[in-house]
């Protein structure tokens, strides 16, 4: 990052004081530009980067909720509409007692690009609340995503905002939700929300859709190698959605995986996660994860540890982090490349710091990046906005061909930019000079807003 681009970065990270999370994803696509505007000298003209850092709005809102004991708690919503150059606003709202208005300005910073990535109409947006859905009935889950939505309903809708799920919102959370702004709204308007249930306007293949879509991202970038999923070993972090969901298809594919983990510690299972058994854990009891360990013959609970500990021991070609931000860092870095590790893809939302990614690249690791590693949730997310403006259903079988087909399409685009611009076969330059390109010349077309 050099000269204009580097006095732009100062200016952001001076506008927006302590929010490191978005000075990270900031700087990180920042990194990539230099090339782009030496060739592009209209962007530097049109104020590009300055405006693609500034949201377009900034809602901040106090969600107030009874719990069961009838005490009154509070909680702060967010929303920020980043940047609707390509199309309504699309990003997840997260639950988590985490979120921050920096923690929901990366990511909707992220998003933009990512969904730019897809080819599809949407824009990029993001949203949550502090609110912490473990251990809360699904009465307190409802009234509070019944105030969220009384205020957030006004803010949204099929032309301008579509919220879907992410970390603490699923099918339920989204049911709440969408039942409130029915109500708010006397309309059944299918298309505000995505991420639905399947009998009343949801898609089928969401809820694999993010983890299938990173494998098949990854499948693509081993096939560069003359390599494929079959009889490697892999470790995917988490154990919600994405997780689950990438185990499935590794598994589908050929590949083995070998660990998975949740906030308090990790599996290691050298005959192969059995995905049926973690889903039941995680997804029906909603138990945690060492609950697995105790129904599975020859599994191991790792207390405490990250899922990457498991490289120390064991070699592994794959690694898939699909748990949070940050998680896998520059020590853990050097263990899987030790560790023979060939390929990391990006199922999270900026899962892997800095120096971390910085690591892989510079030993030659494929490194998917989750801006295209994991844009097939909100691709499919796209797809179900397009069967709800129709009115139509699709079958699984074809929702998950159009899938591969667009994460086949994000790789092909990553790796094409990447080339052109001098630098073969690294999917960050691609990607995020593909996605920039994207939203800069539509950014140049609607003219100075």
């Amino acid at each position: 990052m050099t000269g204009a681009i580097s006095d732009i970065y100062a200016s952001v990270l001076a506008r927006n004081p302590g929010e490191t999370e978005f000075h990270q994803a900031v700087g990180e696509v920042f990194d990539s530009l230099d090339r782009v505007l030496a060739k592009h000298p209209e962007y530097v003209e049109a104020s590009i980067l300055e405006r693609i850092c500034e949201p377009e709005r900034q809602i901040i809102f106090r969600v107030p909720w009874v719990d069961d004991r009838g005490r009154v708690q509070i909680n702060r919503g967010f929303r920020v509409q980043f940047n609707s150059a390509l199309g309504p606003y699309k990003g997840g709202l997260r639950f988590h007692p985490s979120v921050l208005l920096g923690t929901v300005k990366f990511l909707g910073f992220e998003q933009i690009f990512k969904n730019a990535l897809t080819g599809m109409p949407i824009g990029g947006g993001k949203g949550g609340s502090d609110f912490d859905p473990k251990g809360k009935s699904d009465a307190e889950v409802m009234r509070f995503c019944q105030s969220f939505m009384t205020e957030l309903q006004r803010h949204i809708g099929e032309y301008t905002d579509v919220p879907a799920g992410d970390i603490g919102v699923g099918r339920r959370e989204i049911g709440y939700l969408f039942g409130q702004y029915k109500r708010m709204t006397n309309q059944y308007e299918s298309g505000v929300l995505t991420g639905k249930g399947i009998t009343w306007g949801g898609s089928l293949m969401r809820t694999e859709a993010t983890g299938y879509g990173a494998t098949y991202f990854t499948q693509h970038m081993l096939e560069t190698k003359g390599q494929s999923f079959d009889g490697l070993d892999v470790l995917v972090s988490g154990s919600g959605n994405v997780a689950i969901y990438s185990i499935e298809k590794v598994h589908a594919l050929g590949g083995r995986v070998i660990g998975a983990s949740d906030s308090g510690g990790s599996i290691y299972d050298p005959a192969g996660i059995d995905v049926a058994l973690l889903q039941d854990v995680k997804e029906v009891r909603r138990a945690r994860i060492d609950a697995y360990v105790a129904e599975r013959p020859g599994a191991t609970y790792l207390p405490g540890l990250p899922v990457w500990e498991i490289a120390r021991e064991h070699k592994v070609q794959v690694a898939l982090p699909s748990a949070t931000q940050n998680e896998l860092g520059a020590e853990h870095a050097k263990v899987l490349v030790g560790a023979g590790v060939v390929a990391v893809a990006e199922g999270a939302n900026m899962p892997t710091t800095p120096e971390a990614t910085e690591i892989f690249r510079e030993a030659g690791v494929l490194f998917g990046p989750g801006k295209a590693a994991n844009a097939g949730g909100v691709a499919t997310s796209a797809l179900e906005m397009q069967q709800n403006a129709s009115r139509d259903s699709w079958s699984a079988e074809y929702t998950d061909a159009r899938l591969a087909e667009i994460m086949q399409g994000i790789h092909e685009r990553c790796a094409e930019t990447a080339d052109e611009y001098g630098a073969p076969g690294d999917y960050v330059v691609g990607a995020n000079i593909a996605g920039f390109l994207r939203v800069a010349d539509a950014m140049l077309a609607l003219g100075v807003i």
